[in-house]
Protein backbone atom coordinates (compact mmCIF):
# COMPACT_ATOMS: atom_id res chain seq x y z
CA UNK A 1 0.00 0.00 0.00
CA UNK A 2 1.38 3.56 -0.86
CA UNK A 3 2.63 5.07 2.18
CA UNK A 4 -0.01 8.74 1.20
CA UNK A 5 -2.58 6.29 1.29
CA UNK A 6 -2.05 4.70 4.55
CA UNK A 7 -5.06 4.71 6.79
CA UNK A 8 -3.55 6.68 9.81
CA UNK A 9 -6.56 7.80 11.38
CA UNK A 10 -8.29 4.61 11.22
CA UNK A 11 -4.99 2.31 12.58
CA UNK A 12 -5.21 4.37 15.71
CA UNK A 13 -8.89 3.73 16.17
CA UNK A 14 -7.95 0.10 16.01
CA UNK A 15 -5.19 0.10 18.13
CA UNK A 16 -7.06 2.02 21.10
CA UNK A 17 -9.95 -0.13 20.16
CA UNK A 18 -7.55 -3.80 20.34
CA UNK A 19 -6.18 -2.55 23.72
CA UNK A 20 -9.37 -1.92 25.13
CA UNK A 21 -11.47 -4.38 23.22
CA UNK A 22 -14.14 -1.71 23.87
CA UNK A 23 -14.84 1.48 21.32
CA UNK A 24 -16.49 3.98 24.49
CA UNK A 25 -13.02 3.25 26.33
CA UNK A 26 -10.92 3.87 22.80
CA UNK A 27 -12.85 6.80 22.43
CA UNK A 28 -12.21 8.64 25.61
CA UNK A 29 -8.26 7.57 25.14
CA UNK A 30 -8.59 9.52 21.43
CA UNK A 31 -10.70 12.36 22.98
CA UNK A 32 -13.27 12.04 20.31
CA UNK A 33 -16.61 10.12 20.14
CA UNK A 34 -17.67 6.55 20.14
CA UNK A 35 -19.45 6.78 16.81
CA UNK A 36 -15.95 7.92 15.24
CA UNK A 37 -13.95 5.19 16.21
CA UNK A 38 -16.62 2.49 15.41
CA UNK A 39 -16.91 4.16 12.16
CA UNK A 40 -12.76 4.56 11.76
CA UNK A 41 -12.91 0.61 12.31
CA UNK A 42 -15.27 -0.28 9.91
CA UNK A 43 -13.73 1.80 7.40
CA UNK A 44 -10.70 -0.11 7.67
CA UNK A 45 -12.26 -3.24 7.84
CA UNK A 46 -13.89 -2.43 4.32
CA UNK A 47 -10.67 -1.34 3.24
CA UNK A 48 -8.34 -4.50 4.24
CA UNK A 49 -11.92 -6.78 3.22
CA UNK A 50 -11.83 -8.25 6.19
CA UNK A 51 -13.59 -8.33 10.43
CA UNK A 52 -11.02 -7.12 12.44
CA UNK A 53 -13.40 -7.58 15.85
CA UNK A 54 -16.16 -9.51 16.61
CA UNK A 55 -19.26 -7.50 17.90
CA UNK A 56 -20.41 -8.42 21.33
CA UNK A 57 -23.00 -7.51 23.59
CA UNK A 58 -20.39 -6.26 25.83
CA UNK A 59 -17.31 -4.99 24.28
CA UNK A 60 -15.21 -6.38 21.67
CA UNK A 61 -13.24 -9.34 20.36
CA UNK A 62 -10.56 -9.62 18.06
CA UNK A 63 -10.82 -12.25 15.28
CA UNK A 64 -7.53 -14.01 13.60
CA UNK A 65 -7.34 -11.37 11.06
CA UNK A 66 -7.32 -8.56 13.99
CA UNK A 67 -5.14 -10.65 16.60
CA UNK A 68 -2.73 -10.84 13.06
CA UNK A 69 -2.51 -7.07 12.74
CA UNK A 70 -2.23 -6.09 16.28
CA UNK A 71 1.74 -6.60 17.03
CA UNK A 72 2.15 -4.89 13.31
CA UNK A 73 0.27 -1.43 14.06
CA UNK A 74 1.35 -1.49 17.91
CA UNK A 75 5.03 -1.97 17.00
CA UNK A 76 5.05 0.93 14.64
CA UNK A 77 3.34 3.64 16.32
CA UNK A 78 6.04 2.83 19.27
CA UNK A 79 8.44 2.88 16.92
CA UNK A 80 7.39 6.35 15.48
CA UNK A 81 6.54 7.99 19.40
CA UNK A 82 10.02 6.88 20.21
CA UNK A 83 11.79 8.32 17.68
CA UNK A 84 9.49 11.47 18.87
CA UNK A 85 10.45 11.70 22.08
CA UNK A 86 14.44 12.10 21.16
CA UNK A 87 13.23 15.53 19.99
CA UNK A 88 14.08 18.08 22.23
CA UNK A 89 14.80 21.41 22.22
CA UNK A 90 14.16 21.51 18.11
CA UNK A 91 17.08 19.05 18.21
CA UNK A 92 17.09 14.85 17.43
CA UNK A 93 18.50 13.61 20.12
CA UNK A 94 19.59 9.74 19.23
CA UNK A 95 20.00 7.20 21.96
CA UNK A 96 22.98 4.52 22.55
CA UNK A 97 22.68 2.10 25.24
CA UNK A 98 26.23 1.18 26.54
CA UNK A 99 26.66 -1.84 28.72
CA UNK A 100 30.03 -1.13 30.67
CA UNK A 101 31.69 -3.28 33.65
CA UNK A 102 31.60 -1.93 36.81
CA UNK A 103 35.05 -1.04 37.47
CA UNK A 104 35.58 0.64 34.14
CA UNK A 105 32.45 2.79 34.35
CA UNK A 106 33.47 3.71 38.11
CA UNK A 107 37.27 4.62 37.49
CA UNK A 108 37.51 5.63 34.16
CA UNK A 109 34.24 6.70 31.85
CA UNK A 110 31.71 8.27 34.90
CA UNK A 111 34.56 11.57 35.77
CA UNK A 112 34.41 11.86 31.41
CA UNK A 113 30.97 11.60 31.02
CA UNK A 114 30.84 15.63 31.19
CA UNK A 115 33.20 15.77 28.55
CA UNK A 116 31.23 13.68 26.67
CA UNK A 117 27.72 15.41 26.61
CA UNK A 118 29.43 18.59 25.99
CA UNK A 119 30.88 17.16 22.86
CA UNK A 120 28.19 15.39 22.13
CA UNK A 121 24.90 16.57 23.34
CA UNK A 122 22.74 15.04 20.11
CA UNK A 123 23.57 11.81 22.03
CA UNK A 124 21.15 10.05 25.03
CA UNK A 125 23.85 8.17 26.37
CA UNK A 126 21.81 5.38 28.33
CA UNK A 127 24.91 3.23 30.44
CA UNK A 128 24.11 -0.28 32.77
CA UNK A 129 26.89 -1.81 34.40
CA UNK A 130 27.67 -5.72 34.45
CA UNK A 131 29.97 -7.55 36.01
CA UNK A 132 31.73 -8.41 32.59
CA UNK A 133 29.10 -10.84 31.80
CA UNK A 134 26.85 -9.10 29.37
CA UNK A 135 24.30 -10.29 26.64
CA UNK A 136 24.45 -7.81 23.81
CA UNK A 137 21.90 -9.09 21.72
CA UNK A 138 18.98 -10.04 25.00
CA UNK A 139 19.56 -6.21 26.28
CA UNK A 140 19.52 -4.51 23.28
CA UNK A 141 23.29 -2.94 23.66
CA UNK A 142 24.92 -0.83 21.06
CA UNK A 143 28.14 -1.56 22.79
CA UNK A 144 29.50 -3.32 25.99
CA UNK A 145 32.96 -2.24 27.71
CA UNK A 146 34.58 -5.62 28.81
CA UNK A 147 37.67 -6.48 30.48
CA UNK A 148 39.46 -9.59 28.46
CA UNK A 149 41.54 -11.49 25.91
CA UNK A 150 38.79 -9.67 23.36
CA UNK A 151 37.21 -13.25 22.06
CA UNK A 152 33.49 -12.77 22.40
CA UNK A 153 31.79 -15.03 20.16
CA UNK A 154 29.77 -12.98 17.57
CA UNK A 155 31.30 -10.06 18.66
CA UNK A 156 33.70 -7.74 16.89
CA UNK A 157 35.82 -6.49 19.58
CA UNK A 158 38.13 -3.47 19.53
CA UNK A 159 40.85 -2.78 22.06
CA UNK A 160 40.93 0.18 24.46
CA UNK A 161 43.27 0.25 27.27
CA UNK A 162 45.77 -2.19 28.56
CA UNK A 163 45.01 -2.55 32.37
CA UNK A 164 48.21 -4.15 34.04
CA UNK A 165 47.13 -5.84 37.32
CA UNK A 166 48.89 -4.91 40.81
CA UNK A 167 48.38 -5.96 44.77
CA UNK A 168 46.82 -2.95 46.55
CA UNK A 169 45.79 -2.50 50.02
CA UNK A 170 45.42 -0.28 52.78
CA UNK A 171 48.97 1.55 54.30
CA UNK A 172 48.10 -0.76 57.69
CA UNK A 173 49.02 -3.96 55.48
CA UNK A 174 51.32 -2.48 53.46
CA UNK A 175 53.85 -1.69 56.62
CA UNK A 176 53.79 -5.19 58.07
CA UNK A 177 54.96 -6.61 54.07
CA UNK A 178 58.38 -6.39 53.50
CA UNK A 179 58.43 -8.33 50.22
CA UNK A 180 56.22 -10.60 47.96
CA UNK A 181 56.37 -13.24 49.76
CA UNK A 182 54.87 -12.08 52.72
CA UNK A 183 51.28 -11.10 51.02
CA UNK A 184 51.00 -15.28 51.69
CA UNK A 185 50.40 -14.79 55.34
CA UNK A 186 47.40 -11.93 54.21
CA UNK A 187 44.18 -12.53 52.89
CA UNK A 188 43.83 -12.55 49.37
CA UNK A 189 40.93 -11.58 47.84
CA UNK A 190 39.97 -13.39 44.60
CA UNK A 191 37.78 -12.54 41.27
CA UNK A 192 36.29 -15.41 39.38
CA UNK A 193 39.10 -15.44 37.15
CA UNK A 194 40.85 -18.24 39.22
CA UNK A 195 44.62 -17.94 37.72
CA UNK A 196 45.11 -13.96 38.64
CA UNK A 197 46.91 -14.37 41.73
CA UNK A 198 49.29 -17.27 40.50
CA UNK A 199 50.46 -15.15 37.66
CA UNK A 200 51.34 -12.49 39.89
CA UNK A 201 53.47 -14.36 42.67
CA UNK A 202 55.07 -16.27 39.68
CA UNK A 203 55.71 -12.47 37.93
CA UNK A 204 57.07 -11.87 41.58
CA UNK A 205 58.92 -15.39 41.63
CA UNK A 206 57.35 -16.74 44.74
CA UNK A 207 55.72 -20.08 45.14
CA UNK A 208 51.55 -19.07 45.00
CA UNK A 209 49.89 -20.37 48.32
CA UNK A 210 46.32 -22.16 48.42
CA UNK A 211 43.96 -19.26 48.02
CA UNK A 212 40.91 -18.89 50.46
CA UNK A 213 39.96 -15.68 50.75
CA UNK A 214 36.58 -14.38 49.08
CA UNK A 215 35.65 -14.40 45.75
CA UNK A 216 34.39 -10.91 43.78
CA UNK A 217 32.30 -10.50 40.54
CA UNK A 218 33.76 -7.15 40.04
CA UNK A 219 37.31 -5.45 40.69
CA UNK A 220 35.82 -2.19 42.04
CA UNK A 221 33.33 -4.13 44.89
CA UNK A 222 37.36 -5.94 45.48
CA UNK A 223 38.69 -2.75 45.58
CA UNK A 224 36.13 -1.44 48.12
CA UNK A 225 36.83 -4.63 50.63
CA UNK A 226 40.98 -3.76 50.03
CA UNK A 227 40.20 -0.54 51.27
CA UNK A 228 38.27 -1.22 54.35
CA UNK A 229 41.20 -3.49 55.61
CA UNK A 230 39.56 -6.50 54.55
CA UNK A 231 42.37 -8.31 52.52
CA UNK A 232 44.62 -7.77 49.39
CA UNK A 233 43.17 -7.12 46.33
CA UNK A 234 45.02 -7.63 42.63
CA UNK A 235 43.17 -5.34 40.82
CA UNK A 236 44.52 -2.66 37.37
CA UNK A 237 45.62 0.49 39.41
CA UNK A 238 44.92 2.41 36.89
CA UNK A 239 40.97 2.29 37.58
CA UNK A 240 41.74 3.74 41.08
CA UNK A 241 43.64 6.93 40.37
CA UNK A 242 41.53 8.78 43.05
CA UNK A 243 41.35 6.24 46.26
CA UNK A 244 45.48 5.80 45.69
CA UNK A 245 45.99 9.57 45.26
CA UNK A 246 44.53 9.76 49.04
CA UNK A 247 45.98 6.98 50.37
CA UNK A 248 42.70 5.09 50.72
CA UNK A 249 45.15 2.16 48.77
CA UNK A 250 48.73 2.41 47.95
CA UNK A 251 50.40 -0.37 45.89
CA UNK A 252 53.08 -2.12 48.41
CA UNK A 253 55.35 -3.34 45.35
CA UNK A 254 55.70 -3.29 42.01
CA UNK A 255 54.41 -6.56 40.27
CA UNK A 256 52.23 -6.18 37.58
CA UNK A 257 50.61 -8.72 35.48
CA UNK A 258 48.85 -8.46 32.07
CA UNK A 259 45.95 -10.64 32.74
CA UNK A 260 43.61 -8.82 29.94
CA UNK A 261 42.19 -4.95 28.59
CA UNK A 262 39.61 -3.15 28.22
CA UNK A 263 37.72 -3.61 24.89
CA UNK A 264 34.53 -1.95 23.15
CA UNK A 265 32.69 -5.03 21.72
CA UNK A 266 29.19 -4.76 19.81
CA UNK A 267 27.37 -7.74 17.77
CA UNK A 268 29.07 -8.02 14.37
CA UNK A 269 25.52 -8.12 13.43
CA UNK A 270 24.84 -4.78 14.20
CA UNK A 271 25.45 -1.93 11.69
CA UNK A 272 26.99 0.69 12.98
CA UNK A 273 24.90 4.10 13.60
CA UNK A 274 25.52 7.45 13.80
CA UNK A 275 26.23 7.72 17.20
CA UNK A 276 27.72 4.22 17.61
CA UNK A 277 30.98 5.72 15.15
CA UNK A 278 31.09 9.09 17.25
CA UNK A 279 30.97 7.44 20.62
CA UNK A 280 33.97 5.18 19.29
CA UNK A 281 35.65 7.92 18.03
CA UNK A 282 35.68 9.85 21.55
CA UNK A 283 36.84 7.03 23.14
CA UNK A 284 39.70 6.56 20.67
CA UNK A 285 40.97 10.18 21.04
CA UNK A 286 40.76 10.46 24.89
CA UNK A 287 42.44 7.16 25.57
CA UNK A 288 44.78 8.34 23.07
CA UNK A 289 45.55 12.21 24.70
CA UNK A 290 46.05 10.25 28.13
CA UNK A 291 48.75 8.51 26.39
CA UNK A 292 50.12 11.06 25.19
CA UNK A 293 50.37 12.80 28.29
CA UNK A 294 51.98 10.31 30.11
Amino acid sequence: MDRAQLPLNALRAFDAAARHLNFTRAAIELCVSQGAVSHQVAQLERRLGTRLFHRLPRGLALTDEGHALVPVVADAFDRVAATLDQYSGGRFREALKVGVVGTFATGWLLPRLDAFARAHPGIDLRISTNNNRVDLAGEALDFAIRFGDGAWHGTHAEPLLAAPMTALCTPAIAARLKSPADLVAERLLRSYRADEWALWFAAAGVPAPVLRGPIFDSSALMATAAAAGQGVALVPPSMFIRELASELLVQPFAVEIDAGRYWLTRLMSRPESGAMARFSGWLANEIAGEASRI
